[in-house]
């Protein structure tokens, strides 16, 4: 079954095709988009899916089109400035212009740095985001593109709007656990803050990973993406409702780049995130949701819910305070009053470390 999702921004609106066959239908989108036949496209996929699946999505546009390949190894290492600039060559050898298409096929990692390259190539082409991974359904929608710096994840970058999300559920099946895990994190975190309704379907309907397939997988991703395309249409540019997708991500992107990235999926780290975000929200709004039993369902899923016993507390605060939600150098986080309910708060550095302290206690606790 084909779904159709309009994703409106305040400068944009343009279409998500969720479903199944859209490897073989993508030659009939982009010409119902208006790519004349002959286009130039550069596809940018990395060596996972260039193995798997390139083959089929080139074959079928390589009728119509002219179509050229550029892959980037696979993994969190490949959003950096040396990735970026060697996609820029690759455009530039293959005479891209600024009719030209860029297509993203892959996952957050493709699809960040392939916008960010789009967004910047002749001050802006055209790309389409084709996600593969189940984590992209959260970063494919919004236009949010970007490189991360040693210093900083997604440090560096823009927004940048596709011209549609095409997505094929059918590319998911050869998923790891990892991965599928991994974005299963970004469909927790929009049922917490968006959608008390599909919270409770959650609870009720995947008690573990082997419960993300068929049906209940696009489900999953149709509800996940209703939450963000909603948070997007009021705010593009994130200087309101947009940080609330950014809950678990204070403590999670600092725990990616104190571990390096890629030690700790986004995912794993997203959920730790999550459950810091909800121990801080009940000291902070003095409220319990110990009836939730969040570590115990997270667990059921496979999400680490002790934090690194290697990781400093001080050392993880820095990190938060170079966050790009940070203000000031003040800890910003989004804090959870009740389900499908956040609000953004300030932090200031003690508390932040007494809080720290006291999280990493508990999980040392819970390990003994």
């Amino acid at each position: 079954m084909m779904e159709q999702i309009a994703i409106q921004t305040a400068t944009k609106q343009y279409p998500l095709c969720l479903g199944e066959r859209m490897l073989e239908l993508l030659p009939q989108w982009l010409e119902e988009l208006g790519f004349p036949h002959g286009t130039k496209i550069m596809v940018v996929t990395d060596e996972t899916l260039k193995a798997l699946y390139l083959s089929q999505l080139v074959e079928p546009l390589s009728r119509r089109y002219d179509v050229y390949t550029h892959v980037i190894p696979s993994g969190e290492a490949a959003k950096s400035f040396e990735h970026y600039y060697a996609c820029q060559t690759a455009a530039l050898t293959y005479g891209l212009d600024r009719h030209s298409l860029i297509i993203a096929f892959g996952g957050g990692v493709v699809g960040d740095l392939a916008g960010f390259v789009a967004a910047t190539f002749m001050r802006g082409i055209p790309y389409i985001q084709m996600p593969t991974t189940l984590l992209a359904h959260d970063s494919a929608v919004g236009g949010k593109v970007a490189i991360n710096h040693p210093l900083g994840k997604n440090m560096i970058g823009a927004f940048y709007q596709p011209e549609a999300v095409v997505y094929d559920v059918q590319l998911l099946q050869s998923l790891p656990e990892r991965e599928l895990r991994s974005g299963f994190a970004e469909v927790v975190k929009h049922a917490l803050i968006g959608d008390p309704g599909f919270y409770n379907w959650l609870k009720m309907n995947i008690h573990s990973l082997a419960d993300v397939k068929g049906e209940k997988l696009q489900h999953c991703i149709r509800k996940g993406i209703e939450v963000k395309a909603r948070i997007v249409s009021e705010d593009e540019r994130e200087t309101g409702v947009r940080a609330h997708l950014n809950f678990g991500h204070t403590l999670a992107h600092a725990l990616e780049s104190e571990l390096g990235y890629g030690v700790m999926t986004h995912g794993d780290a997203v959920a730790l995130g999550m459950l810091f975000a909800i121990f801080v929200s009940e000291r902070t709004y003095r409220l319990s949701f110990a009836d939730h039993h969040f570590a115990k369902w997270f667990e059921s899923y496979g999400f680490p819910v002790v934090p690194p016993k290697q990781l400093d507390p001080e050392r993880l605060l820095q990190k938060m305070k170079g966050d790009k939600k940070a203000k000031s150098g003040k800890i910003r986080m989004v804090l959870l009053r009740e389900i499908g309910h956040v609000c953004v708060e300030e932090i200031d550095d003690k508390q932040a470390l007494s809080l720290l302290n006291e999280f990493w206690q508990s999980g040392e606790k819970a390990d003994d």
